[in-house]
Protein backbone atom coordinates (compact mmCIF):
# COMPACT_ATOMS: atom_id res chain seq x y z
CA UNK A 1 0.00 0.00 0.00
CA UNK A 2 1.28 3.43 -0.93
CA UNK A 3 2.69 5.33 2.06
CA UNK A 4 0.36 8.29 1.53
CA UNK A 5 -2.70 6.04 1.22
CA UNK A 6 -1.57 4.09 4.26
CA UNK A 7 -1.27 7.26 6.35
CA UNK A 8 -4.63 8.51 5.08
CA UNK A 9 -6.54 5.30 5.82
CA UNK A 10 -5.12 4.85 9.31
CA UNK A 11 -4.78 8.43 10.56
CA UNK A 12 -7.40 10.57 8.76
CA UNK A 13 -10.03 8.14 7.48
CA UNK A 14 -11.03 6.90 10.98
CA UNK A 15 -12.06 10.41 12.00
CA UNK A 16 -14.00 10.97 8.77
CA UNK A 17 -15.91 7.73 9.37
CA UNK A 18 -16.62 8.51 13.02
CA UNK A 19 -17.77 12.06 12.23
CA UNK A 20 -20.20 10.82 9.55
CA UNK A 21 -21.30 8.00 11.86
CA UNK A 22 -22.36 10.30 14.70
CA UNK A 23 -23.47 13.39 12.79
CA UNK A 24 -25.21 11.36 10.07
CA UNK A 25 -27.12 9.30 12.64
CA UNK A 26 -28.21 12.44 14.45
CA UNK A 27 -29.28 14.15 11.21
CA UNK A 28 -31.27 11.13 10.07
CA UNK A 29 -33.04 10.84 13.40
CA UNK A 30 -33.86 14.54 13.32
CA UNK A 31 -35.06 14.71 9.71
CA UNK A 32 -36.16 11.23 8.65
CA UNK A 33 -37.49 9.41 11.67
CA UNK A 34 -39.95 7.42 9.53
CA UNK A 35 -36.99 5.71 7.85
CA UNK A 36 -35.46 4.75 11.24
CA UNK A 37 -36.40 1.08 11.14
CA UNK A 38 -35.06 -2.36 10.34
CA UNK A 39 -37.58 -3.08 7.52
CA UNK A 40 -38.23 -6.59 8.81
CA UNK A 41 -39.48 -9.11 6.25
CA UNK A 42 -40.69 -11.59 8.85
CA UNK A 43 -44.29 -11.42 7.61
CA UNK A 44 -43.21 -12.64 4.17
CA UNK A 45 -41.29 -15.70 5.37
CA UNK A 46 -40.15 -16.35 8.93
CA UNK A 47 -38.60 -19.84 8.96
CA UNK A 48 -35.08 -19.15 7.73
CA UNK A 49 -35.16 -15.63 9.16
CA UNK A 50 -35.56 -16.96 12.69
CA UNK A 51 -32.38 -19.05 12.55
CA UNK A 52 -30.34 -16.63 10.47
CA UNK A 53 -31.26 -13.55 12.47
CA UNK A 54 -30.64 -15.15 15.86
CA UNK A 55 -27.26 -16.57 14.85
CA UNK A 56 -26.22 -13.31 13.22
CA UNK A 57 -27.22 -11.07 16.12
CA UNK A 58 -25.67 -13.30 18.78
CA UNK A 59 -22.42 -13.47 16.82
CA UNK A 60 -22.24 -9.81 15.86
CA UNK A 61 -22.94 -8.58 19.40
CA UNK A 62 -20.20 -10.80 20.81
CA UNK A 63 -17.79 -9.63 18.12
CA UNK A 64 -18.63 -5.96 18.64
CA UNK A 65 -18.13 -5.98 22.40
CA UNK A 66 -15.17 -8.34 22.12
CA UNK A 67 -13.42 -6.02 19.68
CA UNK A 68 -14.27 -2.97 21.80
CA UNK A 69 -12.96 -4.44 25.06
CA UNK A 70 -9.98 -6.17 23.48
CA UNK A 71 -8.82 -3.19 21.44
CA UNK A 72 -9.60 -0.32 23.79
CA UNK A 73 -8.55 -1.78 27.16
CA UNK A 74 -5.09 -0.46 28.12
CA UNK A 75 -2.44 -3.14 28.51
CA UNK A 76 -1.69 -2.06 32.08
CA UNK A 77 -5.20 -3.01 33.24
CA UNK A 78 -5.03 -6.67 32.24
CA UNK A 79 -1.27 -7.23 32.51
CA UNK A 80 -1.46 -8.62 36.10
CA UNK A 81 -4.02 -11.24 35.02
CA UNK A 82 -3.21 -12.25 31.45
CA UNK A 83 -0.25 -11.96 29.10
CA UNK A 84 -0.49 -10.51 25.58
CA UNK A 85 0.01 -14.00 24.14
CA UNK A 86 -2.82 -15.41 26.22
CA UNK A 87 -5.05 -12.48 25.35
CA UNK A 88 -4.40 -13.01 21.64
CA UNK A 89 -5.12 -16.73 21.92
CA UNK A 90 -8.36 -15.98 23.75
CA UNK A 91 -9.32 -13.50 21.04
CA UNK A 92 -8.58 -16.07 18.32
CA UNK A 93 -10.65 -18.82 19.93
CA UNK A 94 -13.58 -16.73 21.16
CA UNK A 95 -13.58 -14.49 18.09
CA UNK A 96 -13.32 -17.48 15.79
CA UNK A 97 -16.35 -19.21 17.35
CA UNK A 98 -18.42 -16.02 17.38
CA UNK A 99 -17.29 -15.14 13.86
CA UNK A 100 -18.30 -18.55 12.55
CA UNK A 101 -21.72 -18.34 14.21
CA UNK A 102 -22.23 -14.85 12.78
CA UNK A 103 -21.00 -15.96 9.35
CA UNK A 104 -23.49 -18.84 9.21
CA UNK A 105 -26.37 -16.60 10.26
CA UNK A 106 -25.43 -13.83 7.84
CA UNK A 107 -25.04 -16.33 4.99
CA UNK A 108 -28.61 -17.51 5.68
CA UNK A 109 -29.90 -13.95 5.62
CA UNK A 110 -28.00 -13.10 2.43
CA UNK A 111 -29.17 -16.28 0.69
CA UNK A 112 -32.73 -15.44 1.71
CA UNK A 113 -32.45 -11.92 0.29
CA UNK A 114 -30.92 -13.06 -3.00
CA UNK A 115 -32.76 -16.28 -3.81
CA UNK A 116 -36.19 -16.02 -2.23
CA UNK A 117 -38.36 -14.35 -4.92
CA UNK A 118 -40.75 -12.71 -2.45
CA UNK A 119 -37.96 -11.30 -0.29
CA UNK A 120 -35.88 -10.22 -3.28
CA UNK A 121 -38.83 -8.31 -4.72
CA UNK A 122 -39.28 -6.26 -1.55
CA UNK A 123 -35.56 -5.73 -0.84
CA UNK A 124 -33.85 -2.41 -1.47
CA UNK A 125 -30.46 -2.34 -3.13
CA UNK A 126 -28.97 -0.93 0.02
CA UNK A 127 -30.31 -3.90 1.99
CA UNK A 128 -28.44 -6.36 -0.20
CA UNK A 129 -25.35 -4.14 -0.43
CA UNK A 130 -24.93 -3.84 3.34
CA UNK A 131 -25.38 -7.60 3.79
CA UNK A 132 -22.70 -8.25 1.16
CA UNK A 133 -20.32 -5.78 2.82
CA UNK A 134 -20.88 -7.39 6.22
CA UNK A 135 -20.37 -10.86 4.70
CA UNK A 136 -17.06 -9.79 3.12
CA UNK A 137 -16.00 -8.18 6.41
CA UNK A 138 -16.72 -11.39 8.34
CA UNK A 139 -14.83 -13.42 5.74
CA UNK A 140 -11.80 -11.15 6.09
CA UNK A 141 -12.00 -11.44 9.86
CA UNK A 142 -11.93 -15.23 9.65
CA UNK A 143 -9.02 -15.06 7.20
CA UNK A 144 -6.96 -13.13 9.77
CA UNK A 145 -7.14 -16.01 12.28
CA UNK A 146 -4.33 -18.13 10.72
CA UNK A 147 -2.15 -15.01 10.51
CA UNK A 148 -2.76 -14.34 14.21
CA UNK A 149 -1.87 -17.93 15.10
CA UNK A 150 1.49 -17.47 13.43
CA UNK A 151 2.28 -14.67 15.91
CA UNK A 152 1.83 -16.55 19.16
CA UNK A 153 3.67 -13.91 21.19
CA UNK A 154 0.70 -11.53 21.05
CA UNK A 155 2.55 -8.87 19.09
CA UNK A 156 -0.26 -8.39 16.57
CA UNK A 157 -2.81 -7.79 19.32
CA UNK A 158 -0.54 -5.21 20.95
CA UNK A 159 0.00 -3.33 17.68
CA UNK A 160 -3.71 -3.24 16.83
CA UNK A 161 -4.72 -2.22 20.36
CA UNK A 162 -2.12 0.56 20.42
CA UNK A 163 -3.42 1.93 17.11
CA UNK A 164 -7.07 1.85 18.25
CA UNK A 165 -6.32 3.50 21.59
CA UNK A 166 -4.32 6.22 19.86
CA UNK A 167 -7.26 6.90 17.54
CA UNK A 168 -9.76 7.39 20.39
CA UNK A 169 -7.30 9.58 22.31
CA UNK A 170 -6.56 11.70 19.20
CA UNK A 171 -2.93 10.59 18.93
CA UNK A 172 -3.03 8.69 15.60
CA UNK A 173 0.04 6.74 14.59
CA UNK A 174 -0.05 4.50 11.52
CA UNK A 175 3.65 3.68 11.26
CA UNK A 176 3.37 0.57 13.44
CA UNK A 177 0.79 -0.94 11.07
CA UNK A 178 3.07 -0.99 8.03
CA UNK A 179 4.34 -4.50 8.73
CA UNK A 180 0.89 -6.05 9.21
CA UNK A 181 -0.41 -8.60 6.71
CA UNK A 182 -2.90 -7.36 4.13
CA UNK A 183 -6.00 -9.10 5.57
CA UNK A 184 -5.70 -7.05 8.75
CA UNK A 185 -5.48 -3.77 6.85
CA UNK A 186 -8.36 -4.51 4.48
CA UNK A 187 -10.44 -5.75 7.42
CA UNK A 188 -9.77 -2.51 9.31
CA UNK A 189 -10.51 -0.22 6.36
CA UNK A 190 -13.73 -2.05 5.51
CA UNK A 191 -14.75 -1.96 9.17
CA UNK A 192 -14.32 1.81 9.22
CA UNK A 193 -16.28 2.05 5.97
CA UNK A 194 -19.20 0.25 7.62
CA UNK A 195 -19.28 3.04 10.22
CA UNK A 196 -19.25 5.52 7.33
CA UNK A 197 -22.26 3.83 5.67
CA UNK A 198 -24.10 3.24 8.95
CA UNK A 199 -26.36 6.35 8.91
CA UNK A 200 -27.48 5.70 5.32
CA UNK A 201 -28.58 2.09 5.80
CA UNK A 202 -30.94 0.03 7.93
CA UNK A 203 -28.11 -0.42 10.41
CA UNK A 204 -29.32 2.72 12.21
CA UNK A 205 -31.87 0.55 14.03
CA UNK A 206 -28.93 -0.56 16.20
CA UNK A 207 -29.29 2.75 18.05
CA UNK A 208 -32.86 1.78 18.91
CA UNK A 209 -31.56 -1.46 20.39
CA UNK A 210 -29.32 0.47 22.79
CA UNK A 211 -32.19 2.82 23.59
CA UNK A 212 -34.45 -0.14 24.46
CA UNK A 213 -31.99 -1.15 27.19
CA UNK A 214 -32.56 2.15 28.98
CA UNK A 215 -36.32 1.64 28.51
CA UNK A 216 -36.20 -1.72 30.28
CA UNK A 217 -34.11 -0.30 33.13
CA UNK A 218 -36.27 2.78 33.63
CA UNK A 219 -38.27 3.10 36.91
CA UNK A 220 -41.97 2.35 36.88
CA UNK A 221 -44.19 5.24 35.88
CA UNK A 222 -47.15 5.85 38.18
CA UNK A 223 -50.34 6.88 36.40
CA UNK A 224 -53.00 8.14 38.78
CA UNK A 225 -56.61 8.21 37.67
CA UNK A 226 -58.50 11.48 37.93
CA UNK A 227 -61.49 11.47 40.30
CA UNK A 228 -64.71 11.48 38.31
CA UNK A 229 -68.37 11.88 39.28
CA UNK A 230 -69.41 8.28 38.61
CA UNK A 231 -72.47 6.36 39.80
CA UNK A 232 -72.23 4.83 43.26
CA UNK A 233 -70.63 1.41 43.26
CA UNK A 234 -68.50 2.03 40.14
CA UNK A 235 -64.89 1.04 40.76
CA UNK A 236 -62.25 3.38 39.35
CA UNK A 237 -58.63 2.23 39.19
CA UNK A 238 -56.51 4.40 41.43
CA UNK A 239 -53.05 3.45 40.19
CA UNK A 240 -51.65 1.70 37.14
CA UNK A 241 -48.09 0.44 36.79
Amino acid sequence: MNTYLHDFFFTVYPYICLAVFFMGSLARFDRDQYTWKSDSSQMLRAGLLRWGSNLFHVGILFLFFGHSVGMLTPHALYEPFITPAQKQLLAIVAGGVAGLICFIGLSMLLWRRLFDPRIRLTSHRTDIAILVILWVQLTLGLITLPFSLSHADGSVMMVLADWAQRIVTFRPLAANLIGLAWPYKVHMVLGMTIFLLFPFSRLVHVWSGFASITYVLRPYQLVRARRLNLPEGHNTPRRVL
